[in-house]
């Protein structure tokens, strides 16, 4: 007997679906970053890709938040956190893995903005902090301060990468970048002197020259004796809490 093309299928005969867990989840909402993007990345949308309900998902992740720092640290498991060729400079090795880092974030353009204020704590963000610190030992930065100038590396990096995916997802920041050079055009140096004087140099640079010169100007303020270590009492409050 041949079976009606508008016939229910039997639960018995459709393929089995995968256990459902951590890793199958967050696998899933990658590939719906990658083919629809972030905003369409929902908890009732990833449980139909699932096929199961939103309700299942909760027992994983305490919220979407949460769902996307997960996400976020399964992409961060793309950074070279070694450098293509091994030795050379600290601070080259340092800046190539940041590079790498924003490159990964550059890719997905609400991804970047999204870790501006979304702090992953998986495997691949330890690694990354991991690598940074013992990059900052060498280098000869206090521990102290190697603590505290990861984060401030970390936040550069990702606001440079928020900034240039937001320029190539909105074109329209084009004509911003114009509209700037318009108005330095245009300032007296009678009533501004030291902007008429910088100019040109304020718009001067590679975005690759930029992004390495604010590197380097962090990490001679790491090493600078002018800021010190941590204050003891940050370290021992740390320390009780």
């Amino acid at each position: 007997m041949k079976v009606s093309a508008t016939q229910p299928i039997s639960r018995r005969d459709r393929p089995a679906k995968p256990p459902l867990s951590r890793e199958v989840i967050v696998s899933t909402a990658v590939g719906l970053l990658r083919s629809e993007g972030l905003e369409r990345l929902t908890m009732r949308r990833l449980a139909a890709a699932l096929d199961t309900g939103p309700a299942s998902l909760y027992v994983y992740f305490r919220n979407t938040e949460h769902l996307y720092a997960a996400v976020l640290d399964e992409l961060l498991g793309e950074v070279r956190l070694l450098p293509k060729r091994s030795g050379g400079p600290w601070e080259d090795r340092l800046a190539s893995v940041l590079a790498s880092y924003v490159q990964v974030l550059f890719e997905f353009p609400s991804v970047a903005r999204l870790s501006v204020f979304t702090r992953s704590t998986g495997p691949n963000s330890l690694r990354l902090f991991e690598t940074l610190l013992t990059l900052l030992d060498e280098g000869g930065i206090q521990p102290s301060v190697a603590a505290w100038g990861v984060d401030l590396l970390l936040l550069y990096a990702t606001s440079t990468a928020a900034e240039h995916s937001t320029r190539e997802e909105q074109p329209g920041t084009v004509e911003d970048d114009s509209d700037m050079a318009l108005a330095l055009s245009k300032v007296s140096a009678k009533s501004h002197p030291r902007l008429y004087k910088l100019r040109k140099t304020m718009l001067s640079g590679t975005p690759e020259e930029r992004f390495r010169w604010g590197i380097d100007a962090i990490l001679a303020g790491l090493a600078t004796d002018r800021i010190g270590a941590v204050p003891d009492a940050y370290l021992r409050r740390a320390e009780v809490d």
